[in-house]
């Protein structure tokens, strides 16, 4: 098998954010999952062309997810849709990806991870979460440890679920659960550090526990985004939310609060599902946003 390119990456102070490509999603992704977000309604944000949507209106979604070192431990955020699994989505199931590969060539064996965090517990963030051995499903990271809010778990525990949900639980959640490795952390509303330079910052609504991700070293800063903010035409439009999003008016809430925090403050926004160049600088235009790309290095 060929090697994998090397994963695009930026510089936040002295860490090194790289992107570990999975795949990219199909066009039919933006009208089911941002319904809002209408050709026209897209169109008439000329900036967000031509990275993030088609001239159409089409909008450009991404799987990835990212790793760094920081205070001396490898970390991986979110772990995307994974391979062999049986899913309800068309885009998602039974991908057979180099997705290990890419993750293994920027520097992050399996092995050698140290954090895995999960900003929540949808399909598609935590599919790597294991991989298949002999017919079962075993931790992909087995050194590491999986974070994610206490918040999270409980309500999912307590959440009647389909089967499609039932079934990612018992392939990518509980196999982590039983080997003792995930751990529920409390996450004020002041976030929580988990490590030096590493915060977990509360941004429900998508999920009752779903929490950002902010890395700084040697100055700089950046935010992780998870699906508190799904494509950039949300910076222009905070009320566009997701159709999967638990507590619309939350979600919506949440992301204007964080937009307000982040703009004009030099702060690079890493964008969960964001197509290349993935990252930027928010920015103030009129009563709204806008993304400033930063490509990689």
């Amino acid at each position: 098998m060929p090697t994998p390119a090397p994963a695009p990456a930026w510089t936040v102070g002295d860490v090194t954010v790289h992107r570990v490509d999975e795949i990219p999603l199909p066009p039919a992704t933006g009208p089911w999952l941002l319904p809002d977000a209408t050709p026209e309604l897209v169109r008439g944000q000329d900036w967000l062309h031509p990275h993030f949507a088609d001239p159409d209106g089409t909008l450009r979604l991404a799987s990835h997810t990212f790793a760094f070192t920081v205070g001396g431990l490898r970390v991986l955020v979110d772990t995307g849709i994974g391979n062999g699994k049986q899913r309800a989505n068309p885009a998602w199931h039974d991908l057979d990806t180099d997705y290990l590969e890419r993750l293994s060539a920027a520097g992050f064996p399996p092995d050698a991870v140290d954090l895995v965090i999960l900003t929540h517990l949808h399909a598609d963030h935590v599919g790597w979460n294991t991989r298949a051995v002999e017919g079962r499903w075993v931790p992909t990271f087995p050194r590491a440890r999986y974070l994610t809010a206490r918040a999270e778990r409980e309500f999912w525990a307590g959440h009647p679920m389909e089967e499609a949900r039932r079934q990612m639980f018992e392939d990518s959640v509980l196999p982590v659960e039983r080997a003792g490795l995930l751990d529920l952390l409390d996450v004020p509303a002041e976030g929580l550090t988990v490590a030096p330079g590493l915060r977990l910052v509360p941004t429900p609504g998508h999920t009752p526990g779903h929490v950002a991700v902010e890395l700084t070293g040697g100055g700089g800063t950046a935010l992780i985004t998870g699906d508190c903010v799904h494509h950039p035409v949300q910076l222009a439009h905070p009320g566009v939310g997701a159709c999967v999003d638990i507590d619309p008016a939350r979600s919506r809430a949440t992301r204007e609060a964080l937009l307000a925090s982040l703009a004009d403050t030099g702060t690079l926004l890493l964008g969960t599902h964001f197509a290349p160049p993935t990252a930027g600088h928010v920015r103030r235009h009129g009563d709204a946003y806008r993304l400033r790309p930063v490509p990689a290095a």
